[in-house]
């Protein structure tokens, strides 16, 4: 508390100071238990480490300690409140960081006790973060517990691929299994935080998955070889011309396979393929056109936001966490969209088109706002490209950077997304986009797909589907031919994140039984068609991936001027907790669902 001054002198290591600091350290133990070292925070209990180098050997506190019954905060927070020493920690970080007023004190004295106001779970998609920050083990991981110690872990750093931010991650790992994921620090991304899924959603790595090829005979998926499964799809390639094929690849397909991908299809001629399968036709003739051009950093240098038809919340947490941090800058900021809690303030527009076309006419107040403006920002869900109305928006958005010199960015939902625009692993000249793929799989126009990690449920009855990837989900129940993959967590392999920034996992653990890395099984693939691709290594095809430098400028979109019909924006996530293949498998996401958002969700 004292202010530093010009000349002063500090002192840190004399006999006054070291009396000091074991009086501290004391009177924070006066209450904590005795029996701390066997706590599930041992080894990385930051009171622990204090007390042992600075702290007394003995206590000459001799009354009873006081008790406190334990809080419930929700499915992931497990809360042993004799340990908590009263620092704050938690309500501040829910309140400044996660921007929930759900946890605070109550009482006075030594009757002073945190609790969650309204003895509910807390509702934040952050509230993992606190396990982090308790110093104590008061706030411990209650999925995690008990299960290992941190000396009996081995610890990889690796990317988050739940969504489309990036985020630096520690996985955890212990006799082949996944037991934790914790934040790993990246000031450029997510600072020193993660969201609830990608810290809690691992157990899903671990149930339904695929772990043997499989052909489908007699209307019943049988268990076969690779050499079986590879014959089963060279047989029906051969009875169908290139223009009856079509390709997906899905939200959560790394760069290097939708390349290996893209390689063989061009091999077979092959002009039907689409990455962007949540139905979003985002434009891709220039690379800021789907890219977070501001960076997720920069959006702090900020002063007025316009967020149009996304739920950050939900769609990208820590990007909206960094928009929380802006707003707490005194950052303007509006919502075009379904009106949603954010967690910070925000001025509602409405969720009409119509909006956007007044705001560039000068007749919409918020108009003033981006006028004055140094910083301003236009950030685009990926539900502005959904329908006829996204040439409409684009046009609008078009005149708000030439008008205003706003910041034109692109909000994505998935991992893969970026990556796979950049590979190009879009339709070429003639070739069919993802509707059109779907419509002629519905009616049998495409004799022949791969789905690449694709786990929509459509109607694939009228054609031969061939199904990678990781999961037995909407994908692998129908598919004629079944090749197991590799998750996230069990290969080294690039993403590309929502502002173009290429990151790399690392292979944690090996992927179960027979199932092998999705390059590996493109590439055996490649030499039965007697089309052997050019690399034989990772190495080899990862010098193949385009490479770009960052900030681009952005260029304008190429679109005509329209006016697009009255249209409301509806939101790309209805189910936070389980919209991915992986979350959907988790127990804890489950957990999340009944015990957050409430036991009459249709999901669970």
């Amino acid at each position: 508390a004292t202010q530093v001054s010009e000349g002063m002198i500090v002192h840190t290591k004399t006999p006054m100071v070291k009396k000091a600091r074991k009086g501290v350290l004391e009177l924070l133990l006066i209450n904590h238990p005795l029996d701390c070292p066997i706590c599930d925070q041992g080894g990385e209990c930051d009171l622990q480490d204090l007390t042992l180098n600075y702290g007394s050997e003995n206590s000459r506190y001799k009354f009873y300690k006081r008790t406190v019954p334990n809080k419930y905060m929700g499915p992931f927070i497990k809360t042993i409140m004799n340990r908590c020493i009263h620092c704050t920690r938690c309500v501040r970080f829910a309140t400044e960081i996660a921007g929930v007023q759900e946890i605070g004190t109550h009482g006075r004295g030594e009757h002073t006790e945190i609790i969650s106001y309204l003895n509910k779970a807390v509702s934040s998609e952050l509230s993992g973060n606190m396990i982090d920050i308790c110093p104590v083990g008061a706030l411990t991981n209650k999925p995690y517990a008990f299960h290992g110690r941190p000396w009996e872990l081995q610890h990889n750093d690796s990317i988050d691929v739940l969504d489309a931010v990036g985020s630096n991650i520690h996985i955890d790992v212990r006799d082949h299994k996944v037991l934790r994921i914790t934040p790993r620090t990246n000031e450029d991304i997510n600072e020193e935080w993660i969201s609830d899924k990608t810290r809690f959603a691992y157990d899903g790595l671990a149930c339904q998955r695929l772990d043997k090829p499989y052909i489908r005979k007699n209307k019943k998926l049988i268990p076969c070889t690779w050499d079986e499964a590879f014959e089963a799809i060279r047989k029906h390639l051969s009875k169908v011309e290139s223009s009856e094929i079509a390709a997906l690849t899905g939200d959560l397909v790394d760069q290097e396979s939708q390349l290996a991908l893209r390689m063989l299809l061009d091999t077979m001629d092959v002009k039907n393929r689409d990455c962007r399968v949540d139905g979003s036709m985002i434009p891709y003739d220039h690379r800021s056109h789907y890219l977070f051009n501001t960076t997720i950093k920069n959006l702090e240098n900020a002063d007025a936001i316009l967020l149009v038809g996304c739920n950050p919340r939900h769609e990208a947490t820590m990007v909206n966490a960094r928009i929380n941090k802006t707003a707490r800058n005194n950052c303007v900021i509006a919502l075009i969209g379904e009106q949603v809690d954010l967690t910070y303030p925000y001025q509602f527009l409405g969720n009409e088109l119509s909006v956007l076309s007044e705001i560039q006419k000068d007749s919409h107040p918020f108009n003033k706002v981006l006028k004055t403006a140094k910083n301003p920002v236009v950030i685009l869900g990926t539900s502005c490209f959904l329908d006829a109305n996204s040439a409409a928006i684009l046009h609008q958005v078009n005149e708000m950077h030439k008008k205003f010199n706003a910041q034109v960015n692109v909000l994505h939902t998935a991992a893969g997304r970026v990556g796979g625009l950049d590979v190009g692993f879009v339709p070429t000249s003639g070739g069919k986009n993802f509707h059109e793929i779907i419509d002629g799989a519905k009616t049998g126009d495409i004799k022949f797909l791969y789905l690449l990690n694709v786990d929509i449920d459509a109607d694939f009855s009228n054609t031969f589907v061939v199904y990678q990837g990781h999961h037995g989900d909407f994908g692998a129940t129908q598919a004629n031919v079944i090749l197991p993959g590799a998750a996230y967590t069990e290969k080294t392999a690039t993403y590309v994140n929502m502002e173009g920034r290429s990151q790399q996992t690392h292979q944690a653990l090996l992927p179960p039984g027979d199932a092998k890395e999705d390059w590996k099984i493109l590439r055996a693939l490649s030499e039965i068609l007697n089309k052997p691709l050019p690399f034989n290594t990772l190495a080899k095809l990862q010098e193949l991936l385009p490479k770009f430098e960052l900030p681009i400028p952005f260029e304008p979109f190429k679109v005509k001027a329209s006016k697009g019909k009255s249209a409301r924006f509806k939101p790309m996530i209805t189910n936070y907790y389980m919209h991915d293949v992986i979350s959907r498998y988790s127990t804890n996401m489950a957990n999340a669902i009944l015990e957050i958002q409430g036991s009459n969700h249709a999901d669970v």
